[in-house]
């Protein structure tokens, strides 16, 4: 079993550099040539289950790559940036008057209450737990595949390999790309990371 991970493609705000956790904003043109050519890398892979962020930029780049059945899991969104949302972090860091780092500094209350990274965590592992249950629940040793968003998969990441949250800052994943974890010697482990699509 494997557990690919896809960020969604391209947005306005994603190439702009604004936290984007609850605001949703659709994929950029590049946005979506980017979810299209991500097709080839679910050609004749045995997969048991497609989860899906509920936001319409990862449900686009899941479509326009070709995948299918998808179902929507509410645990894949992104961070709640609270009153960092839709803010950079050279923006934040100006207002603070010093360097920002959503790893370490967290977020603000805003329009929405925000999360702590060990909130996220928490969701992630209940992702890769629900992963885990379908794949058993196939009977083969099929992949899982999660389109969901930068922020949220490193977090993912970071639980997957038994590690604290914010070592999610250490792993870049850049929108429009692709990730594997899978296993080696029964551990779990990294095979690919920010993989950029084909052609």
């Amino acid at each position: 079993m494997s557990i690919l991970v896809v960020r969604h493609g391209q947005t306005a705000w994603s190439l702009s550099g604004q936290h984007t956790g609850s605001t949703d904003v659709p994929l950029t043109a590049e946005g979506e040539a980017q979810a299209r050519a991500l097709a080839p890398v679910f050609a004749g892979r045995d997969v048991a289950a497609v989860l899906v962020s509920p936001r319409q930029r990862a449900r686009r780049t899941a479509e326009l790559a070709g995948l299918r059945d998808l179902r929507t899991d509410e645990d894949l969104v992104e961070w709640d940036y609270g009153g960092y949302e839709g803010r950079t972090t050279p923006e934040i860091a100006v207002e603070l008057g010093r360097p920002f780092s959503v790893w370490h500094d967290g977020v603000v209350p805003g329009d929405t209450p925000g999360e702590t990274v060990q909130q996220v965590a928490q969701r992630a592992r209940l992702v890769l737990g629900r992963a885990q249950a379908l794949v058993t629940a196939s009977g083969r040793d099929a992949d899982v595949v999660l389109v969901a968003h930068g922020h949220f998969l490193r977090v993912l990441l970071a639980t997957w390999l038994g590690l604290s949250p914010t070592a999610g800052a250490l792993f870049a994943l850049e929108a429009g790309t692709w990730g594997e974890l899978g296993h080696e010697h029964g551990r779990p482990v990294l095979l690919r990371w920010s993989v950029p699509p084909i052609g």
